[in-house]
């Protein structure tokens, strides 16, 4: 029997490491479940949901050109088994909004204008910040 990319196929859980479970399939072949398809929750100990010499059900995910093959636990069960994932529902972005309506709209020359006097401002607080600290400690002898 061929391995082939989506298929379903029991397996033999054969090693299990700190990432995720090492599966042999029916040809004799291993492949690896990553620790983030073992379930649909989030799995912080892969001990706590599989054991050395457990069948399992798994899904072939890929088949790399050098022989390694990704597998799925979470994708081989049925979609009624699965839990969907409740969505986020959207929240608008009222802050953006209510900061467009607070200031009028600009065009580029207004933004540039407002940008190069906020800069001159600056530079000029530095400027009298800096050539006050000029000439240091040794400026001083007698």
């Amino acid at each position: 029997m061929s391995i082939e990319v989506g298929s379903k196929v029991q397996g033999k859980v054969t090693g299990i490491t700190n990432f995720g479970a090492f599966v042999e399939l029916p040809d004799g072949k291993t492949g690896l479940v990553h620790i983030s398809e073992v379930a649909d929750n989030y799995v912080k100990d892969i001990n706590e949901h599989l054991k050395v010499g457990d069948e399992v059900e798994v899904k072939v995910m890929n088949v790399e050109a050098d022989g390694k093959i990704g597998l799925s636990i979470r994708k081989a069960k049925p979609q009624a088994e699965r839990p969907e994932r409740p969505q986020r529902p959207r929240r608008e972005n009222n802050r953006s909004n209510d900061r467009n309506d607070r200031q009028p709209k600009e065009n580029f020359e207004q933004k540039m204008a407002r940008f190069l006097k906020d800069s001159d401002e600056r530079l000029t607080t530095l400027k009298r910040a800096t050539e006050s600290k000029r000439g240091g400690r040794g400026a001083r002898r007698g």
